[in-house]
């Protein structure tokens, strides 16, 4: 390892904190707004946000650690995030038998303000997206965010064309994929990195 490794960087613990803050604070409000919208989209986003929080915050204390314990930190975050895409899916195919159109307007302020978010959690985490598997791991929940806020705000849209929840529920499974997608790349890149401190 290099003398001062990118993943003992100040400015990484720093980033870090920002975004377990922002995360779990607009995904406890972001939650409460998917109930009230009735969007089964905002409620997967909501969960992805409280759960990068979370994931981050192990991520920081992860930071300390040899390699194999830092890689071993990004294998439980890629296993829950697989959890999280299941949850997701499961709750949303529920869904899909009993449809009833959310709040298109309120659904795309919470994705607007999601996005903001998302983008001012991102930006200071850019330089750092290429460290060890716990550093890609909390890149990867991250970017996920910005994505799903987006694919939200879009989904709001066709709701208030459409007057259908399909579009809501599409975005819903798109996210429970990009859950299950990103979950495997993590735990693929923590079992390198087990091997490679082996």
């Amino acid at each position: 390892m290099p003398p001062n490794p990118a993943h003992q960087d100040p400015a990484y613990r720093r980033a870090l904190w920002i975004v377990v803050i922002l995360n779990v604070g607009y995904g406890v409000l972001e939650m409460i707004g998917g109930f009230i919208a009735g969007s089964q989209a905002v409620k997967a986003d909501a969960l992805d946000f409280i759960g990068d929080g979370a994931i981050t915050f192990l991520g920081l204390l992860a930071i300390g650690w040899s390699l194999a314990w830092r890689a071993r930190s990004a294998l439980i975050q890629g296993i829950f995030l697989g959890l999280l895409g299941l949850g997701v899916l499961g709750t949303t195919i529920v869904r899909v038998f009993e449809r009833t159109t959310p709040d298109a307007g309120l659904m795309g302020l919470l994705g607007m303000i999601a996005l903001v978010v998302n983008v001012v959690s991102v930006l200071p985490l850019l330089r750092f997206r290429k460290g060890d598997a716990n550093m890609r791991a909390v890149w990867l929940f991250s970017r996920n965010d910005a994505i799903g806020n987006a694919a939200v705000v879009i989904a709001a849209g066709l709701v208030a064309w459409l007057g259908s929840a399909w579009p809501d529920l599409i975005v819903a499974f798109g996210i429970a994929g990009l859950f299950l997608h990103s979950a495997w790349a993590i735990i693929r890149d923590a079992r390198a990195d087990l091997k490679a401190a082996a």
